[in-house]
């Protein structure tokens, strides 16, 4: 597991697209990076050892098609060995980097009991949420920010893959097979978007001709107010036609949350 001081800073917690996001600029500024040096280093070669129409210098070592370094330490050799050890080095930090940092979003962090575990049921043409005291929602999962957010996937019917591209999840939804997942949104993300965060849902497996309409929504709300909603629930069923409206509106105990009526 990575070490906790790089990935959780007290109580905050590394968001899966926070961390994707971090690995993808982490390989475009080294791959742009070294792509630079390599062009660079090249074109100057280019430049050096030009034909000039000229005799070469007495000391020029002309490469040889077919030619190998023999490792003798001539030049040619030292450079080529010189190459391959740099490459090693940076190829070998670069897969420790990602198998450690993609081990934290395989097993997530730890959530010390505080976790909320909902069960996503996918079905033509929308998507089912329980939440753990029974109550349901369809079309919108509403949860509180700073939680980490344990998700079980599965099918009622065909082949479903519930995911969200803003939050980098996706998880196949198999009938009969429940296949797990996490996410959290902090509080920072949820005022930045004006005290409530919404992130579309859609799924991304082929399941049928009503697969392009099969969207939904999850609403991240302070944990206060999540708290207030969430109490009042009582385990009762919200449904809405059509699975939830990115667009819309919605009442949850007095205060408006975009998507379904709680």
């Amino acid at each position: 597991m990575t070490d906790t001081l790089i990935l959780q800073q007290g109580s905050s917690w590394r968001a899966q697209a926070e961390v994707f996001d971090e690995i993808f600029f982490v390989f475009l500024a080294l791959g742009t990076l070294i792509g630079t040096i390599v062009v660079a280093y090249t074109l100057w070669n280019v430049y050096k050892y030009r034909d000039d129409g000229g005799e070469p210098k007495e000391d020029f070592d002309a490469p040889e098609v077919g030619e190998l370094p023999t490792g003798q330490g001539g030049p040619k050799a030292k450079k080529l060995f010189l190459s391959f050890g740099l490459s090693a080095i940076v190829v070998i930090s670069l897969v420790v980097y990602a198998y450690g940092i993609l081990l934290y979003v395989e097993e997530g962090p730890d959530a010390n009991g505080d976790n909320i575990e909902i069960m996503v049921e996918g079905y033509q043409y929308g998507w089912d949420y329980e939440y753990p005291n029974g109550h349901t929602e369809t079309g919108e999962m509403i949860v509180p920010a700073d939680t980490r957010i344990d998700i079980s996937v599965t099918s009622r019917d065909v082949w479903h893959n519930f995911g969200s591209s803003e939050l980098r999840i996706k998880s196949d939804a198999i009938p009969g097979d429940t296949n797990t997942n996490w996410f959290s949104v902090s509080s920072e993300e949820v005022q930045a978007q004006g005290g409530e965060a919404t992130y579309r849902v859609e799924c991304f497996e082929l399941c049928g001709p009503g697969h392009s309409a099969m969207k939904g929504q999850i609403t991240v709300i302070p944990q206060d107010e999540w708290e207030e909603w969430y109490e009042g629930t009582g385990g009762n069923s919200s449904n809405v036609e059509g699975g939830a409206s990115v667009g819309g509106a919605a009442s949850i105990n007095g205060a408006a949350i975009g998507g379904v009526s709680a």
